[in-house]
């Protein structure tokens, strides 16, 4: 059990977590993370979360990029199916509404905490808990592109630090 001197702040989330545990160096400072899901978001995109010297990142001046997506399924849920695709994906970091109503699901997530590409990995993981046929049913609505894009617009770099 770690003591309070050994935990620090998950710079994604925010969680006190052992500094020990899901760590990288960035820049010559250590980071710790309370998954590996807000290690890779880190990783990824590092000065969406820690800013440069006279410059704030998002992260740390309480910005929050709400994303809505929208999937298709081919036949609706049944309420089983349901259940478990719900309980999976409110485990995830930085989803915040799941709505499934028909064949649509409707997630609500903040970008700065989840990517689509690790909601529609987690999908992929529970599909064989979703039965025969899930991967076919499942159209994909998400563009990588676009929200990786859309946070690396955020992310502080030297060309718009005045600092």
């Amino acid at each position: 059990m770690s003591n309070q001197r050994d935990l620090i702040s998950d710079p994604v989330c925010g969680m006190m977590v052992d500094a020990k545990k899901i760590a990288v160096e960035y820049l010559g400072i250590h980071y710790a993370f309370c998954s590996e899901q807000c290690r890779d978001r880190f990783t990824a995109n590092p000065h969406l979360y820690v800013g440069l010297p006279g410059c704030k990142a998002p992260k740390q001046e309480g910005i929050e990029v709400i994303k809505r997506r929208r999937l298709r399924l081919a036949s609706p849920l049944t309420s089983a199916q349901t259940n478990v695709l719900t309980l999976a994906l409110r485990a995830m970091r930085g989803i915040q509404k799941i709505a499934a109503d028909g064949n649509q699901i409707e997630i609500t997530y903040d970008l700065l905490q989840a990517t689509a590409e690790q909601i529609e990995a987690r999908l992929a993981e529970i599909g064989v808990q979703l039965g025969e046929g899930w991967a076919d049913r499942l159209h994909r609505a998400f563009v990588h592109y676009e929200e990786e894009c859309e946070a690396g617009n955020l992310a502080v770099d030297e060309r718009r630090c005045p600092g």
